[in-house]
């Protein structure tokens, strides 16, 4: 036996990589005896060693940490409890006959693409196990689908010469097809890497990635992008139209899932067809099932106010009692006697019963019967008969009802009016409400006290309240109302203040609730609420499915039309689909319903690819109506904003005058997230216009007005800034020249890299100088190897900090190391940092279980250096930046967040040294830079460093030799890139040290 086959035990004992070396595999293809011996090991040891070694990241490693899709709401919203683990698309199985089988297939095909004789193997099975289509054709032919249970299938065992003969063939396919079979989606996308692109390919990879993804959501997102891609370039591609359908399915979106089936139906394939119409047929009618039910209790509802006789809808409240229990307090209201009124205690009974016990309905009831009805009487009759009608309540009619003491009836009215939005005394609203000693107004009353404080600007009081309103309504379990605070605070975090997370953690709760309570339109509108989310977080393929799904649930309703269809239109527009995103427009033009911000800012946007019919009436239209209300100086700003762009490319210089009253009034509301949205807008069109007529240094003082700079400098600068389809950059090198560059051919989004930004010549023109400043507003901020390696350059972000600062070598250096994270992250521990050698009497230690969020906040409040040695997770559905993972609190607190760091002050203006994984990473919004490195910059620190990708254990080594070298008398900047060349010197392939950043 030669060395390879004695090399046997340790690849069992895990000593030798998981893929075969290349040599080890041709001497198994030749090597008869050692195949069969190998199969033997493989059999009793190596598979199962194997699933723990991969289950198991490696000690240091940065590898996926088990973030759930969404963790129970924090107490209090920054706190984050251990998840529990992970679920999976579908259940992996691992097992040497599922790989014999793939073997013995994949065998087959092979033989028949090259004429070989195929492997003796079993025949295949009557049923497939796996429910997805692969695209090699003697994979794809049709067998009824029946998932494993735990069984595992004992075929005999099969040499592994094919797939030393497919990787000799370079068939990566075929051998990915077989890991795949054999439940190894992991492995299958390393060999799909290898593949030449194509639709088949691709559509294989959406399989492989749906199955191996750690975080259910972020590798359905991912499946969906790539099956969407397939089809944009082949439609009827009957693999990516059925795996497509799986995913909508497993994203919980039926009715989109059953027309990717019906699509795959009409191919008329043998087999698939007849499935894919049953699937469709099943997906409909449970989703239609719920939809009758809600609808028909709706319908129970219409006729309580009107009709004495009409039948009370006691089966509707068991079933849906938050629809009903609407239209019970309507029929209270509208009981025009003491008798009318009884009448509806056994509705109040069964109400009660839904909502765990009570009294509360019934209690209702036998107040209002006890009213004086020669007064109250004609009210009701009026009330009946202005809600009934659509009408405005007259004012007289409220002032009669505020007076009259039947505060049920004011309460009722008021309700009206709010929600038309008309002006209503929200004090007096919620004094009624609380009054009626009823737990669902008195939430009714708390969420329009929250909506007056946003009014006012005091959204951390309004947050403060329905988060507590939340805490109440679900302790009193009435989750219609919960519905309703859950969407209010979706729509507050994405719409105000700009926290997609937590928008989305409240949308995906709210969608959850609505959905184990029937309330079909609480459905749709969650649906809609986790399609903005995703959009914020530029996950295109996700959103439009969320939106498209809201819309198939009810696709007669014009304003759902214009709704979705301008919304899709946004999404078209930030994939550059320009000609896709033109038709959603006209469709959503064509609906009546005005366009809204997000329609209005894609019209504003396509002005610059030419005149589009209706346009300009369809957006005056849409600003009009935006503007009416009283509008916060914000989003009056914002609209201006939107208003110059589109008059940008018709009459430049109203269009200029515009975009400057916007940035003017956008700069004096800072803390408005619509006002920081005008500012990036109008600041970005004066830019690109001025780079378009080649005023580079008008455009270099602009780009410094967005970011804050309040002196540009003369010389050692470069701006970068992309709006959409234009790229401008300007530089100023040693000399102090200005010299520009402006394109406008961009036809996809920016990349993870910032790569190819900065053309040639004006890379050469900073040359010379020691260190370069980039300024560079949203998306480029943040974005690593937009200068060559040999480059001294650093983000410049916001203010410089008033004053003098302190020394770095005057205060305490804190260093937070060997962290005891949660057990349940399943996080390996990272090693000890090594110090560099001799006494460190500033060095403040935190170690261990004392490494908690609030130590580690009070401890970087003073200090002048920082050292951060931790796990760094990026997951946009818990924060819009990365975080950091500490030692948890004794309520079980324990990530260290972007919003926490900016929130404190950092009085010793610290050097800052992110050693964790990603710890640069952040969501891309277009308008304001979000992440770690930003929130220390504006909490106080002097400069950053971090890293946009994962890092390895030796990061801390690198990190600790660029602080000797600063502390040596080296620039931050110099210190950096002098350590990454000697780095790459000692360790080409270490890549990841060109991701290492820094921001001051």
């Amino acid at each position: 036996m030669n060395g390879y086959c004695t090399h046997l035990p340790a690849f069992v004992d895990g000593e030798l990589p998981l893929e075969l070396h290349e040599g080890f595999r041709a001497h198994l293809a030749s090597c008869e005896d050692c195949g069969v011996r190998f199969h033997d090991l493989l059999q009793a040891d190596i598979l199962g060693r194997l699933a723990i070694a991969k289950a198991t990241p490696p000690p240091g490693s940065c590898a996926a940490s088990p973030v759930p899709r969404a963790l129970p709401p924090p107490e209090p919203a920054e706190v984050l409890a251990p998840p529990p683990p992970p679920r999976r698309w579908r259940p992996h199985w691992n097992h040497l006959g599922a790989l014999a089988l793939a073997l013995a297939a994949v065998g087959t095909w092979t033989a028949r693409v090259t004429g070989d004789a195929p492997t003796p193997g079993p025949a295949p099975a009557a049923t497939r196990s796996l429910e997805a289509r692969l695209t090699s054709a003697a994979l794809d032919g049709h067998r009824d689908y029946a998932p494993l249970r735990g069984g595992t299938p004992t075929p005999a065992p099969v040499p592994l010469r094919e797939l030393a003969r497919m990787e000799d063939q370079q068939d990566w396919r075929g051998i990915a097809s077989a890991y795949l079979l054999a439940g190894d989606a992991r492995q299958a996308l390393s060999y799909l890497g290898n593949a030449p692109a194509s639709p088949d390919v691709d559509s294989d990879r959406a399989v492989a990635l749906a199955h191996a993804g750690a975080s259910e959501q972020a590798a359905l997102d991912e499946a969906l992008a790539v099956l969407e891609d397939v089809l944009r370039k082949q439609p009827d591609h009957p693999q990516a139209l059925w795996n497509l359908a799986l995913v909508l399915r497993d994203l919980d979106l039926p009715l989109l899932a059953a027309e990717a089936f019906d699509a795959v139906a009409k191919q008329g394939e043998p087999g698939w067809s007849a499935e894919a119409r049953d699937r469709a047929g099943l997906l409909r009618e449970a989703t239609q099932a719920r939809s009758r039910a809600w609808k028909q209790a709706f319908a129970a509802t219409q006729d309580l106010m009107a009709d004495a006789n009409a039948p009370l809808p006691l089966e509707e409240a068991a079933r849906l009692p938050g629809i009903v229990r609407l239209a019970f307090y309507d029929a209270v209201r509208a009981a025009p006697s003491k008798d009318a009124a009884l009448r509806l205690l056994p509705l109040a009974d069964a109400l009660d019963r839904a909502y765990g016990g009570g009294t509360v309905l019934h209690a209702t009831v036998l107040r209002v019967a006890a009213r004086d009805f020669q007064k109250r009487g004609p009210l009701a009759r009026d009330y009946v008969r202005f809600v009934r009608g659509g009408a405005l309540f007259p004012p007289a009619f409220l002032e009669a009802l505020r007076r009259s003491g039947e505060d049920d009836l004011y309460v009722g009215a008021l309700g009206y009016e709010l929600k038309a939005g008309r002006p209503v005394d929200v004090a007096a609203f919620a004094r009624a409400a609380d009054g009626l000693g009823d737990p669902w107004f008195h939430l009714i009353a708390e969420r329009e006290r929250a909506n007056q404080e946003v009014r006012d600007g005091q959204w951390w009081k309004a947050e403060t309240r329905v988060l507590e309103a939340l805490r109440t309504c679900e302790a009193a379990r009435l989750d219609y109302r919960c519905a309703d605070l859950h969407g209010w605070l979706a729509e507050m975090y994405v719409g105000e203040l700009h926290r997609p997370a937590e928008a989305h953690e409240h949308a995906l709760r709210g969608w959850g609730l609505a959905k184990r309570s029937g309330e079909w339109d609480w459905e749709r509108r969650f649906l809609q609420e986790l399609a903005q989310v995703a959009r914020f977080h530029h996950v295109a393929p996700t959103a439009g499915a969320y939106f498209r799904e809201s819309l198939a649930r009810d696709p007669d309703n014009r304003t759902q039309v214009g709704y979705v269809h301008r919304n899709l239109a946004t999404l078209a527009w930030m994939d550059f689909r320009v000609e896709e995103a033109r038709q959603h427009l006209e469709k959503s033009m064509e609906s009546g319903v005005p366009l809204g911000l997000n329609g209005a800012g894609v019209l504003a946007d396509l002005a610059r690819f030419g005149p589009m019919p209706g346009a300009a009436e369809a957006l005056s239209r849409a600003l009009s109506g935006l503007r009416q209300g009283q509008p916060r100086p914000g989003e009056r700003a914002l609209l201006d904003a939107l208003q110059g762009e589109f008059e940008l490319e018709r009459d430049r210089a109203a269009g200029r005058a515009l975009l400057e009253s916007a940035l003017t009034q956008a700069e004096q509301w800072p803390d408005d997230v619509n006002a920081r949205r005008a500012r990036a807008r109008a600041s970005t069109a004066l830019s690109s216009d001025a780079g378009r007529t080649g005023a580079f240094k008008e455009a270099l003082t602009l780009v410094g007005r967005q970011l804050q700079v309040t002196e540009v400098p003369e010389r050692c600068v470069l701006a970068v800034s992309v709006q959409h389809e234009r790229t401008l950059a300007v530089a100023r090198g040693p000399s102090g020249a200005v010299l520009g560059d402006f394109t406008q051919a961009r036809a996809a989004p920016l990349g993870q890299d910032a790569s190819g930004l900065v053309p040639p010549a004006l890379r050469d023109a900073l040359r010379g100088c020691e260190h370069v400043q980039v300024l560079a507003p949203p998306p480029v901020n943040g974005l690593p190897r937009l200068l060559p390696p040999d480059f001294a350059w650093s983000y410049r972000v916001g203010h410089a900090t008033p004053g003098p600062l302190p020394p770095v070598d005057s205060g305490a250096h804190l260093v937070v190391t060997n962290v005891d994270a949660p057990a349940a992250l399943g996080l390996p521990r990272l090693p000890p940092m090594s110090h560099p050698p001799g006494e460190d009497a500033r060095r403040v230690m935190l170690e261990g279980a004392r490494a908690t969020p609030s130590r580690v906040l009070e401890a970087m409040r003073t200090a002048t250096e920082v050292e951060l040695h931790t796990h760094g997770v990026f997951s946009p559905e818990l924060s819009d930046a990365s975080l950091l993972m500490l030692a948890p609190e004794r309520d079980g607190r324990y990530a260290l967040t972007a919003r926490q760091v900016r929130a404190h002050r950092l009085t010793g203006a610290p050097l800052v040294f992110l050693a964790a994984c990603g710890a640069a990473r952040t969501a891309p919004f277009p308008h304001e830079s979000f992440s770690l490195p930003v929130a220390f910059l504006d909490a106080g620190a002097r400069a950053v460093l971090a890293a946009t990708v994962d890092i390895p254990d030796t990061a801390g080594r690198f990190f600790s030799d660029v602080r000797e070298r600063i502390h040596a008398g080296a620039a931050p900047s110099v210190a950096l890139r002098d350590e990454r060349q000697a780095w790459l010197q000692a360790s080409p392939g270490d890549r990841w040290v060109h991701d290492v950043l820094l921001f001051e």
